[in-house]
């Protein structure tokens, strides 16, 4: 891969991390989603920090659990769709949309917890 390439997956991978980070502090916004995009951009772009963020001791075993086998835990996926609801219930409070916009929304969000839900299960 040549440099401009490995460059942008490296900053892409950072803005990822940031945002799994906000992730953790904000209830509205996902961590492991991000997390899981800044391992993928570090494996084309930095061997070191793809091995900090899969050896990390808070966050690791997700992104490995997911990684081989596909599986969220279960303790993720109920954080997961109770942000997912948190957000939706603070958009629609707080934005006060259309009926066709709050029904939209919570179709993409239904879809995502759905998609959560499905994945295989392993222990934390």
């Amino acid at each position: 891969m040549n440099g401009t390439k490995r460059t942008f997956y490296l900053a892409l991978g950072w803005v990822m991390v940031a945002l799994g980070f906000i992730g953790v502090l904000l209830p509205v916004m996902p961590t492991t989603i991000f997390l899981i995009a800044a391992a993928w951009c570090f494996s084309r772009s930095s061997p070191r920090f793809e091995k900090w963020l899969i050896e990390h001791p808070v966050f690791g075993p997700t992104l490995v659990q997911w990684r081989e086998h596909g599986a969220v835990p279960v303790r993720v996926k109920w954080i997961a769709c109770a942000g997912m609801a948190s957000g939706y219930a603070t958009f629609m409070y707080f934005a006060r949309p259309s009926p066709l916009l709050g029904g939209v929304v919570a179709v993409l969000f239904i879809a995502c917890a759905a998609y959560v839900l499905t994945r295989p299960s392993l222990t934390a």
